[in-house]
């Protein structure tokens, strides 16, 4: 594994990496998209960040331009075969950002998984080795999950300190969205206390449909605070990036959907340092 440099930065601790895990059952919804370019983001800041990629279509691997090549361990390995994290993490080329690719592999994992012990805990045991004396110094770890609830995003939510959403700005946005949420407590009473909702992204914003407006009314009238300020919007350079192999923000630094990104990256920092200190920058 490359070395993700020495020392943490920014008050974070090598023992204590933030695990984020980004989630919604509902395809196509800008997950994916959200995980690479806000771990970008969260790198160009001098944060020190691992990307998990849990889905089996490995597009976050591929959107981080990581090659089949290069994913010989990666998050199957480490799921089914209890390889430790740190042989599975290769550096992009963003530095600061790291990644624990998805294989074709992974697609099996599921069925894999019903019959083994501790079957819900096999990612948070391997995870918790990130926070052991001598490990690599992240200041967070974000997972890409599937869009599904099913034992790799249960893996996921059992990892995780907290829950991302990324919504999409349509007129079906809050459905399932409900259901979500109960999974989430269910997970937090059974599996995980620690587990809470770090917040919810609205993406695909149009600003030129009015629909847009509502649905985004609608959420924040319903979680409140909950609700990123930042939306991520409509961006055809959004959607090229993944096909160079290469989050936007390296793509098109001034384009609209990368400037949202770095404003996300700059609102969840505030929004973590207010939970750790109870006080704003």
């Amino acid at each position: 594994m490359s070395d993700p440099t020495s020392a943490p930065t920014d008050g974070a601790s090598a023992k204590h990496p933030r695990i984020i895990a980004v989630a919604n059952q509902k395809g196509g919804v800008g997950k994916t998209t959200t995980a690479i370019n806000l771990a970008t983001a969260l790198a160009a800041v001098h944060q020190k960040v691992l990307l998990v990629d849990l889905d089996p279509q490995g597009n976050a691997s591929t959107g981080l331009g990581i090659g089949a090549d290069q994913r010989g361990v990666g998050t199957y390995d480490v799921l089914i075969n209890q390889q430790p994290a740190a042989d599975a993490v290769v550096a992009s080329a963003v530095p600061g950002l790291f990644v624990m690719p998805a294989s074709v592999h992974l697609s099996g994992a599921e069925l894999e998984l019903i019959d083994m012990e501790r079957r819900e805990y096999r990612l948070a045991d391997a995870l918790a080795s990130l926070r052991e004396p001598g490990a690599p110094p992240f200041d967070y770890v974000l997972i890409d999950c599937p869009p599904a609830l099913g034992l790799l995003t249960l893996n996921a939510l059992v990892a995780a300190d907290a829950l991302l959403v990324p919504l999409q700005c349509e007129f079906f946005a809050l459905e399932g969205l409900s259901h979500l949420m109960r999974t989430v407590e269910l997970i937090a009473q059974k599996f995980n206390p620690r587990l809470e909702i770090q917040g919810l992204v609205l993406t695909m914003y149009d600003k030129r449909n009015n629909l847009s407006d509502l649905v985004a009314a609608d959420v924040r009238g319903y979680f409140g605070t909950k609700v990123y300020d930042t939306v991520i919007p409509r961006n055809v350079k959004v959607s090229e990036a993944p096909s160079h192999g290469k989050p936007v923000l390296l793509y098109d630094m001034r384009c609209p959907g990368s400037q949202a990104y770095i404003a996300l990256a700059s609102e969840m920092l505030k929004r973590e340092q207010i939970r750790v200190t109870g006080v704003a920058a």
